[in-house]
Protein backbone atom coordinates (compact mmCIF):
# COMPACT_ATOMS: atom_id res chain seq x y z
CA UNK A 1 0.00 0.00 0.00
CA UNK A 2 3.20 2.73 0.81
CA UNK A 3 4.57 2.00 -2.46
CA UNK A 4 1.12 2.26 -4.34
CA UNK A 5 0.28 5.63 -2.58
CA UNK A 6 4.11 6.59 -3.54
CA UNK A 7 3.21 5.83 -7.01
CA UNK A 8 -0.21 7.70 -7.01
CA UNK A 9 1.53 10.71 -5.50
CA UNK A 10 4.67 10.36 -7.93
CA UNK A 11 2.23 10.54 -10.77
CA UNK A 12 0.55 13.64 -9.64
CA UNK A 13 3.55 15.75 -9.29
CA UNK A 14 3.27 17.96 -11.48
CA UNK A 15 6.52 19.16 -13.79
CA UNK A 16 7.80 22.66 -13.97
CA UNK A 17 7.28 23.95 -17.22
CA UNK A 18 10.38 26.08 -18.58
CA UNK A 19 8.51 29.39 -18.67
CA UNK A 20 5.90 29.97 -15.82
CA UNK A 21 3.31 33.31 -14.50
CA UNK A 22 4.57 34.39 -11.59
CA UNK A 23 1.71 36.41 -9.67
CA UNK A 24 3.31 38.12 -6.62
CA UNK A 25 1.51 39.95 -3.60
CA UNK A 26 3.50 42.62 -3.59
CA UNK A 27 6.41 43.64 -0.92
CA UNK A 28 8.37 40.57 -2.25
CA UNK A 29 12.36 40.30 -0.21
CA UNK A 30 14.51 42.43 -2.34
CA UNK A 31 17.34 42.18 0.61
CA UNK A 32 17.89 38.96 1.98
CA UNK A 33 16.96 35.09 0.27
CA UNK A 34 14.96 37.13 -2.28
CA UNK A 35 13.36 33.57 -3.51
CA UNK A 36 10.81 34.52 -5.36
CA UNK A 37 12.80 37.30 -7.56
CA UNK A 38 15.19 34.69 -8.17
CA UNK A 39 12.81 31.78 -9.15
CA UNK A 40 11.73 34.61 -11.97
CA UNK A 41 15.03 35.24 -12.98
CA UNK A 42 15.76 31.47 -12.76
CA UNK A 43 12.80 30.79 -15.13
CA UNK A 44 13.62 33.55 -17.85
CA UNK A 45 16.65 31.87 -18.33
CA UNK A 46 19.43 32.37 -15.11
CA UNK A 47 22.79 33.92 -16.89
CA UNK A 48 21.40 34.10 -20.23
CA UNK A 49 18.18 35.79 -18.82
CA UNK A 50 17.20 38.68 -20.84
CA UNK A 51 14.81 40.50 -18.86
CA UNK A 52 12.19 43.84 -19.59
CA UNK A 53 10.95 45.76 -16.48
CA UNK A 54 7.86 47.39 -17.66
CA UNK A 55 7.21 50.06 -14.43
CA UNK A 56 3.98 51.98 -16.02
CA UNK A 57 1.88 51.04 -12.76
CA UNK A 58 4.44 53.11 -11.04
CA UNK A 59 4.09 57.14 -10.22
CA UNK A 60 8.30 57.01 -9.98
CA UNK A 61 9.05 54.59 -12.50
CA UNK A 62 12.64 55.51 -12.96
CA UNK A 63 13.31 55.28 -9.35
CA UNK A 64 11.45 51.32 -9.12
CA UNK A 65 12.84 50.44 -12.61
CA UNK A 66 16.11 50.67 -11.63
CA UNK A 67 15.85 48.96 -8.39
CA UNK A 68 14.86 46.61 -10.08
CA UNK A 69 17.38 46.56 -12.78
CA UNK A 70 20.16 46.66 -9.59
CA UNK A 71 18.45 43.15 -8.42
CA UNK A 72 18.59 41.25 -11.45
CA UNK A 73 21.93 42.28 -12.44
CA UNK A 74 23.20 41.06 -8.96
CA UNK A 75 20.99 37.69 -10.04
CA UNK A 76 23.26 37.39 -12.84
CA UNK A 77 20.85 38.03 -15.67
CA UNK A 78 22.83 38.66 -18.75
CA UNK A 79 20.48 41.78 -19.61
CA UNK A 80 18.26 43.93 -17.93
CA UNK A 81 16.57 46.98 -19.66
CA UNK A 82 13.37 49.23 -18.17
CA UNK A 83 10.39 49.80 -21.21
CA UNK A 84 9.51 53.24 -19.55
CA UNK A 85 6.23 53.14 -20.90
CA UNK A 86 3.76 55.77 -19.86
CA UNK A 87 1.16 56.88 -23.31
CA UNK A 88 -0.92 54.37 -25.18
CA UNK A 89 1.30 55.46 -28.41
CA UNK A 90 4.77 54.22 -27.45
CA UNK A 91 3.24 50.79 -27.67
CA UNK A 92 3.66 51.00 -31.03
CA UNK A 93 7.00 52.09 -30.84
CA UNK A 94 9.77 49.36 -32.85
CA UNK A 95 12.08 49.21 -30.57
CA UNK A 96 9.72 48.44 -27.89
CA UNK A 97 8.10 46.15 -29.50
CA UNK A 98 11.57 44.89 -30.58
CA UNK A 99 12.97 44.27 -26.85
CA UNK A 100 9.06 42.55 -26.35
CA UNK A 101 9.62 39.76 -29.30
CA UNK A 102 13.62 39.15 -28.40
CA UNK A 103 13.81 38.93 -23.88
CA UNK A 104 12.90 36.18 -22.28
CA UNK A 105 11.27 37.49 -19.24
CA UNK A 106 8.80 40.31 -18.07
CA UNK A 107 8.40 42.04 -14.90
CA UNK A 108 5.54 44.03 -14.00
CA UNK A 109 5.93 46.61 -10.82
CA UNK A 110 3.46 47.51 -8.50
CA UNK A 111 1.59 50.75 -8.25
CA UNK A 112 -1.76 51.77 -9.65
CA UNK A 113 -3.35 48.79 -11.62
CA UNK A 114 -5.55 51.36 -13.75
CA UNK A 115 -3.01 53.18 -14.99
CA UNK A 116 -1.19 49.93 -16.33
CA UNK A 117 -4.17 48.65 -17.74
CA UNK A 118 -4.83 52.20 -18.99
CA UNK A 119 -1.18 51.87 -20.86
CA UNK A 120 -0.86 48.63 -21.83
CA UNK A 121 -4.49 46.99 -22.62
CA UNK A 122 -5.37 46.40 -26.16
CA UNK A 123 -2.12 47.70 -27.63
CA UNK A 124 0.65 45.85 -30.16
CA UNK A 125 2.98 45.30 -27.11
CA UNK A 126 0.79 43.45 -25.24
CA UNK A 127 -0.67 41.37 -28.22
CA UNK A 128 3.44 40.57 -28.06
CA UNK A 129 3.56 39.90 -24.38
CA UNK A 130 0.62 37.90 -24.48
CA UNK A 131 1.14 35.24 -27.31
CA UNK A 132 4.56 34.62 -26.24
CA UNK A 133 3.70 34.01 -22.66
CA UNK A 134 0.93 31.74 -24.26
CA UNK A 135 3.54 29.87 -26.69
CA UNK A 136 5.83 29.14 -23.73
CA UNK A 137 8.29 31.87 -25.41
CA UNK A 138 8.30 34.19 -21.91
CA UNK A 139 8.20 34.31 -18.02
CA UNK A 140 5.97 37.01 -17.05
CA UNK A 141 5.76 38.44 -13.49
CA UNK A 142 3.82 40.75 -11.71
CA UNK A 143 3.65 42.15 -8.37
CA UNK A 144 1.05 44.52 -6.33
CA UNK A 145 -0.73 46.11 -9.05
CA UNK A 146 0.86 43.91 -11.56
CA UNK A 147 -0.08 41.11 -9.95
CA UNK A 148 -3.83 42.53 -9.79
CA UNK A 149 -4.07 42.80 -13.65
CA UNK A 150 -3.46 39.40 -14.30
CA UNK A 151 -6.90 38.49 -14.71
CA UNK A 152 -9.75 39.20 -16.97
CA UNK A 153 -11.63 41.08 -14.59
CA UNK A 154 -9.56 42.50 -11.97
CA UNK A 155 -10.23 44.63 -8.48
CA UNK A 156 -9.41 47.67 -9.02
CA UNK A 157 -10.30 49.05 -5.38
CA UNK A 158 -11.85 48.90 -2.38
CA UNK A 159 -12.77 48.62 1.10
CA UNK A 160 -12.08 46.43 3.84
CA UNK A 161 -13.51 45.43 7.98
CA UNK A 162 -16.84 45.18 6.49
CA UNK A 163 -19.74 41.82 5.65
CA UNK A 164 -19.30 41.30 2.15
CA UNK A 165 -21.26 43.68 -0.02
CA UNK A 166 -21.29 44.69 -4.00
CA UNK A 167 -20.03 48.24 -2.89
CA UNK A 168 -17.17 46.74 -1.12
CA UNK A 169 -15.31 46.07 -4.38
CA UNK A 170 -14.85 48.35 -7.84
CA UNK A 171 -14.22 46.12 -10.51
CA UNK A 172 -12.16 46.48 -14.19
CA UNK A 173 -11.22 45.01 -16.92
CA UNK A 174 -7.18 43.30 -16.36
CA UNK A 175 -5.12 42.18 -18.89
CA UNK A 176 -6.08 38.65 -18.93
CA UNK A 177 -3.09 36.53 -19.06
CA UNK A 178 -4.96 34.05 -16.60
CA UNK A 179 -8.99 35.10 -17.47
CA UNK A 180 -9.95 32.15 -15.37
CA UNK A 181 -8.88 34.09 -11.45
CA UNK A 182 -9.40 37.38 -9.97
CA UNK A 183 -5.89 38.38 -8.29
CA UNK A 184 -6.25 40.13 -4.59
CA UNK A 185 -3.10 41.30 -3.47
CA UNK A 186 -1.13 42.16 0.12
CA UNK A 187 -4.04 39.96 1.21
CA UNK A 188 -4.28 38.99 4.77
CA UNK A 189 -1.96 41.94 4.93
CA UNK A 190 -4.55 44.30 4.40
CA UNK A 191 -7.31 42.13 5.29
CA UNK A 192 -9.23 41.77 1.83
CA UNK A 193 -10.69 38.26 2.44
CA UNK A 194 -14.51 40.07 2.30
CA UNK A 195 -13.30 41.81 -0.40
CA UNK A 196 -12.45 38.88 -2.46
CA UNK A 197 -15.74 36.99 -1.50
CA UNK A 198 -17.62 39.67 -3.05
CA UNK A 199 -15.57 39.97 -6.07
CA UNK A 200 -16.34 36.34 -6.85
CA UNK A 201 -20.40 36.41 -5.73
CA UNK A 202 -20.23 39.24 -8.61
CA UNK A 203 -18.18 36.64 -11.10
CA UNK A 204 -18.99 32.98 -9.72
CA UNK A 205 -17.41 31.15 -12.67
CA UNK A 206 -14.04 32.69 -12.04
CA UNK A 207 -11.77 31.77 -9.13
CA UNK A 208 -10.26 33.86 -6.29
CA UNK A 209 -6.51 34.37 -5.47
CA UNK A 210 -5.61 36.14 -2.89
CA UNK A 211 -2.10 36.27 -2.03
CA UNK A 212 0.22 37.55 0.95
CA UNK A 213 2.82 40.29 0.83
CA UNK A 214 6.19 38.37 -0.22
CA UNK A 215 4.06 35.54 -1.29
CA UNK A 216 3.76 34.40 -4.89
CA UNK A 217 1.37 31.94 -6.70
CA UNK A 218 3.44 30.63 -9.67
CA UNK A 219 1.33 29.13 -12.33
CA UNK A 220 2.85 26.33 -14.80
CA UNK A 221 1.67 25.80 -18.12
CA UNK A 222 -0.01 22.66 -17.31
CA UNK A 223 -2.44 24.80 -15.17
CA UNK A 224 -0.80 23.90 -11.59
CA UNK A 225 0.30 26.55 -9.47
CA UNK A 226 2.78 26.73 -6.75
CA UNK A 227 2.83 29.01 -3.65
CA UNK A 228 6.69 30.45 -2.87
CA UNK A 229 7.39 33.09 -0.25
CA UNK A 230 6.93 33.32 3.09
CA UNK A 231 2.86 33.81 3.26
CA UNK A 232 -0.31 32.52 2.25
CA UNK A 233 -2.36 31.97 -1.27
CA UNK A 234 -5.99 31.65 -0.51
CA UNK A 235 -8.26 30.36 -3.25
CA UNK A 236 -11.65 31.15 -3.22
CA UNK A 237 -13.82 28.30 -5.35
CA UNK A 238 -17.23 28.92 -6.11
CA UNK A 239 -17.62 25.56 -8.11
CA UNK A 240 -20.09 24.27 -5.21
CA UNK A 241 -22.07 27.45 -4.38
CA UNK A 242 -25.74 26.16 -4.33
CA UNK A 243 -27.17 30.36 -3.78
CA UNK A 244 -26.19 33.72 -3.28
CA UNK A 245 -28.08 36.73 -3.39
CA UNK A 246 -26.03 38.48 -5.21
CA UNK A 247 -28.23 39.25 -7.87
CA UNK A 248 -31.19 40.51 -5.82
CA UNK A 249 -29.57 42.82 -3.15
CA UNK A 250 -28.86 46.34 -2.58
CA UNK A 251 -25.34 47.56 -2.92
CA UNK A 252 -24.82 47.71 0.44
CA UNK A 253 -26.91 44.82 1.75
CA UNK A 254 -25.04 41.83 2.81
CA UNK A 255 -24.26 39.32 0.52
CA UNK A 256 -25.16 35.41 1.05
CA UNK A 257 -22.98 32.72 -0.21
CA UNK A 258 -23.97 28.92 0.21
CA UNK A 259 -21.39 26.22 0.20
CA UNK A 260 -17.97 28.26 -1.01
CA UNK A 261 -15.10 26.10 -0.90
CA UNK A 262 -11.99 27.60 0.59
CA UNK A 263 -8.23 26.47 0.50
CA UNK A 264 -5.31 28.39 2.40
CA UNK A 265 -2.14 27.11 0.43
CA UNK A 266 1.69 27.69 1.99
CA UNK A 267 4.73 27.51 0.37
CA UNK A 268 5.53 24.41 -1.77
CA UNK A 269 1.94 23.47 -1.81
CA UNK A 270 0.23 23.18 -5.01
CA UNK A 271 -3.27 23.85 -6.81
CA UNK A 272 -4.40 23.02 -10.19
CA UNK A 273 -6.81 25.79 -11.65
CA UNK A 274 -8.74 23.24 -13.67
CA UNK A 275 -8.90 20.50 -11.88
CA UNK A 276 -9.67 22.23 -8.74
CA UNK A 277 -7.38 19.61 -6.92
CA UNK A 278 -4.51 20.55 -3.80
CA UNK A 279 -1.64 18.81 -3.55
CA UNK A 280 0.44 19.67 -0.62
CA UNK A 281 3.81 20.29 -0.31
CA UNK A 282 4.18 17.33 2.22
CA UNK A 283 3.22 14.58 -0.16
CA UNK A 284 5.47 15.64 -2.77
CA UNK A 285 7.59 12.88 -3.97
CA UNK A 286 11.00 14.29 -5.07
CA UNK A 287 11.89 13.21 -8.37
Amino acid sequence: MPQLKAKSLEMRTPQATKTAVLVIGGAEDKVHGREILRTFVSRSGASNAYITIIPSASREPSIIGGRYIRIFEEMGAQKVEILDIREREQCEDPYIQASLEACSGVFLTGGDQLRLCGVLADTPAMDIIRQRVRSGQLTLAGTSAGAAVMGHHMIAGGGSGESPNRSLVDMATGLGFIPEVIVDQHFHNRNRMVRLMSAIASHPDRLGIGIDEDTCAMFERDGWLQVLGKGSVTVVDPTEVTHTNEPHVGATDPLNLHNLRLHLLSHGDRYHLYQRTVLPAVYRISS
